[in-house]
């Protein structure tokens, strides 16, 4: 749609608006839409084309004239923009917003979240996964805010564990390696082999490919040490 404006999204929030008997009108101080219904609290709506923390910043900036304060930015097609609806209503949600996107080929109006208070649900899973993932953990070998490529996890401290047995030892049953190593699913971790570290020789019998001797150089900043 070629020389789309902010301006464009107010004419579908009016008509929204009006037809849940509000009167709406524009710029109104700060503000670029503010609704009224008999003796309520004001409705007030923050038009942007897209998501953006100047938009966030300017809508928590409207929480102290009213609590109901919307942002609202023109719908877009594309799984990308269905995901940054997502991601940016949970971040609405915690900030006491409510999100709404204008659809300008037809007008259609959707409210993704009404302004309130919101406490997220704790899952309890993940909490369990991280604090096991922190216990397993050998040392600190990350840095803070690297990217997910490379990152140094328990399973692949694990997994260096058993190549180093193998690189001292040979190919072995996975059994042996789980008693000499502590791994209990050392065989299973070879089995399924998520770095091409283990090659199985027998039945029940692993030994170490050429990237798992390699591997077995970086043992120490891996580990953690």
């Amino acid at each position: 749609m070629p020389d789309v404006r902010e301006t464009d999204l107010y004419p579908p929030i009016k008509a929204f608006l009006e037809a849940q008997g509000y009167s709406v009108k524009s710029e109104v101080g700060a503000a670029d839409v503010v609704a009224l219904r008999g003796g309520e609290p004001p409705i007030v709506v923050e038009l942007k084309l897209g998501f953006s923390l100047t938009l966030f910043h300017q809508c928590i900036d409207r929480l102290a004239v009213s609590d109901d304060v919307y942002l609202a930015v023109r719908h877009q097609p594309g799984k990308r923009f269905t995901k940054a609806v997502k991601d940016n209503v949970r971040l609405a949600r915690r900030l006491g917003l409510g999100v709404i996107t204008v659809r300008l080929t037809d007008g259609l109006v959707q409210v993704h979240c009404d302004p309130g208070p919101y406490a997220p649900r704790k899952n309890k899973k993940r909490s369990e996964a991280l604090l096991r993932e922190f216990a397993r953990r050998v040392g600190d070998p990350n840095a803070g805010g690297q990217t997910r490529s490379g990152l140094v996890t328990a399973y692949r401290q694990d997994a260096l564990k058993i190549a180093l047995y193998l690189y001292e030892v040979g190919a072995c049953k996975g059994a042996d390696a789980a008693r000499a190593t502590g791994i209990v699913h050392a065989t299973r971790m070879m089995r399924d082999d998520h770095y091409g570290w283990f090659e199985k020789v027998e039945t029940g019998v692993y030994g170490l490919t050429p990237a798992g001797a390699a591997a077995v150089s970086q043992a120490g900043s891996l580990l953690g040490s």
